[in-house]
């Protein structure tokens, strides 16, 4: 571990400013003297006035990257330290995680060294301890269940059979599934006992399969006896999440044995509520190793979700392989103080990057596919591609004024251009990669939060509007989503997008999935306008939203925060009017990556609110119990 020699003290005190202030406090802790040098920070606060500073001197701001310098001559002995206020900021500060995430200082010799920093204090007003998240919870039936089963009528008993294992009869596929799942079990609980053997054993009970028919392909049944376990299955996907439904059953009885039992008879008769049980994870804010998105589908698969949707590309980087264009993962993934793009969101003195190679993206596809998971691709466009944009500055228009206009998290210029026809060639090449690279039937093109006012001062767009009849940003976006579904529609593919494609006129509505995020009203107005729907809303499924008011609970507040209860609670199809519901196809998660700087603040803010999502995905509304949920979401793996 290498010794701080500098670190960033932070404040936010609530006078000072339309928005509070912050107060910064360098200390020199090196053991030399510290002279004419810069300080960088990143933060999601951000300054928009660069003259509102006292005892600084602001440099130049990109979108959370800040560059300051301090006063002309200033030197900091061995313990000293610089202090300095500023005033000019876009929003309030609410949460500890709202102020700098990184520093580093550049020296006069152009080297950079770390910064550590502090989480930000509240000054000027309490600072509140985070509540407690959980309730100690209440069983009706102790069935450590996750999510809880649509139909359950089973007795408990006082035995655990030591292990489940395919019955005699059981065909190579039967046994195949029960490897999968032992599989998954041992990768979630590596220090668990397992609930499946491949061989008989005196001490177990037999799982006797039958495939059903009747039964829907993620459906299942299961019987108890003292005898055998019946095991009904509509298809693989069924029978998978029925071997998931055994493995919890016995391990909670096994390892939670005061709270939890193992059914000695009875039935459960299971299958979802939704068909579309997603969770997303933004990897262009931070990048996950392959292993990290491998126990996250995991993950998913344990709580019998179904679709994990890739969020590829954003400003912050271009994460998938593109082999027509190399620099899309040379040029489009390295932030640092001297690479193409600037640090942000913790990135500090040293560079950073990673992708997913073509071999990546197979394998993990590969290893949702056996969990029955689809995964889901997503590159966002036209919006959100600063990365893209660096890699390939050939798809700016030359002519286009720098920073004409800035995207909501402060990047210029930062939308493909319509009017170029580059934009379309790129575009064909990064989709035939795609398909080859996953099979899904969709594939999301993101299509949110273009700035209004974007490409109005480039001259290329300004000549194609003139032509085409088109008036105003989103009518032109409209035309650009257009083109992008035809060529998805010619790849066999179906249009997913966040719900902002429906703007300036949006898309056709055949073969378009629309996901709802701003709000929940939102996704019923979508389905007014024909559009099918997976209900996300930033209210509730947004995980990187802090779980409540307290100061010192970490995360992101722009759309309230949602405490473990409320997301458990939030019903997506309440207010759908019944002729409306067929086109709300489910629910999802996001995971939008830009507070999780560590390991810990990840499972702090997605656990157990995943969970209560994947019980909102397949539980029946009347089934549902938040006590229930309380005393059994602690049994949960992480990340």
């Amino acid at each position: 571990m290498l010794p701080v020699l500098y670190r960033l003290e932070s404040a936010w005190q609530p006078d000072g400013g339309p928005f509070g202030r912050f107060t910064f406090s360098l200390f020199n802790l090196s053991g030399g003297p510290l002279s004419a040098f810069r300080l960088v920070y990143t933060s999601l606060t951000r300054v928009i006035e660069g003259a509102a500073c006292e005892n600084a001197v602001f440099l130049r701001r990109n979108a959370n990257f800040h560059e300051f310098a301090p006063p002309e001559g200033l030197t900091l002995a061995h313990g000293e330290h610089w202090t300095f206020t500023v005033n000019g900021l876009h929003r309030e500060a609410k949460h500890c995680t709202d102020g700098a995430k990184s520093a580093y200082l550049t020296l006069a010799d152009g080297s950079h060294v770390p910064v550590a920093v502090s989480d930000l204090r509240l000054e000027g007003a309490v600072s509140e301890l985070p509540p407690v998240r959980l309730p100690k919870g209440r069983l009706e039936l102790p069935f450590a269940l996750q999510p809880w089963p649509a139909e359950i009528d089973a007795a408990p008993g006082e035995a655990v059979p030591d292990v489940l294992y395919p019955a005699a009869e059981s065909n190579a596929d039967e046994v195949d599934a029960v490897s999968n799942v032992l599989a998954l079990f041992h990768r979630l609980f590596s220090a668990g006992h397992a609930p499946f053997s491949l061989a008989p054993s005196p001490q177990g009970l037999p799982i006797v399969f039958k495939k059903k028919a009747e039964l829907e392909g993620e459906a299942y049944r299961l019987a108890f006896s003292d005898r055998e376990i019946r095991l009904d299955y509509g298809a693989a996907a069924g029978r998978q999440y029925a071997l998931t439904t055994l493995a919890q059953l016995i391990d909670g009885a096994r390892n939670h044995g005061g709270d939890f039992r193992f059914p000695a008879s009875g039935e459960i008769a299971d299958r979802p509520r939704y068909g579309w049980r997603g969770c997303h994870l933004d990897v262009s804010r931070q990048f996950y190793p392959t292993a990290d998105i491998v126990r996250l589908i995991d993950i998913l698969a344990w709580f019998k979700l179904n679709i994990f949707h890739w969020h590829l590309t954003d400003d912050e980087a271009w994460r998938l392989e593109i082999k027509a264009y190399p620099t899309l993962t040379t040029l489009g993934v390295m932030r640092g103080p001297d690479e193409p793009m600037l640090p942000q969101l913790g990135n500090g003195a040293e560079p950073v990057g990673g992708f997913y190679s073509h071999a990546d993206v197979k394998a993990i596809v590969a290893h949702a596919a056996a969990l029955s998971i689809e995964v889901v691709p997503e590159i966002d466009i036209p919006g959100h591609s600063t990365a893209a944009l660096v890699a390939l500055p050939e798809l700016s228009d030359g002519q286009e004024a720098p920073e004409s206009y800035h995207s909501v998290q402060g990047y210029p210029n930062n939308a493909l251009n319509p009017a170029i026809p580059l934009t379309y060639e790129f575009l064909e090449k990064v989709f035939d990669e795609m398909v080859e690279l996953f099979p899904s039937r969709y594939i999301h093109v993101g299509g949110d939060e273009v700035a209004d006012g974007s490409w109005l001062a480039s001259p290329l767009a300004r000549k194609l509007m003139e032509q085409e009849g088109i008036s105003g940003t989103f009518a032109l976006q409209s035309y650009f989503l257009k083109k992008v579904k035809q060529m998805l529609t010619a790849r066999g593919r179906k249009l997913v997008g966040w719900n902002e494609v429906a703007h300036g006129g949006g898309v056709g509505t055949e073969g378009t999935l629309l996901m709802a995020w701003e709000n929940p009203k939102v996704g019923i107005e979508l389905a007014r306008e024909g559009y099918d729907v997976v209900m996300t809303p930033g209210q509730a499924y947004y995980l990187d939203m802090a779980q409540a008011d307290a100061w010192q609970e970490p995360g992101a507040s722009w759309a309230g925060t949602a405490a473990p209860a409320h997301t458990y609670a939030y019903e997506a199809e309440g207010e759908f009017p019944e002729e409306l519901k067929s086109r709300m196809k489910g629910v999802q998660a996001c995971i939008w990556s830009e507070h999780f700087l560590s390991r810990g603040y990840f499972n702090r803010l997605v656990f157990p609110r995943l969970p209560a999502i994947a019980e909102a995905a397949w539980t029946p509304k009347d089934k549902k119990d938040w006590l229930r949920f309380a005393a059994i979401a602690p049994l949960s793996p992480i990340l």
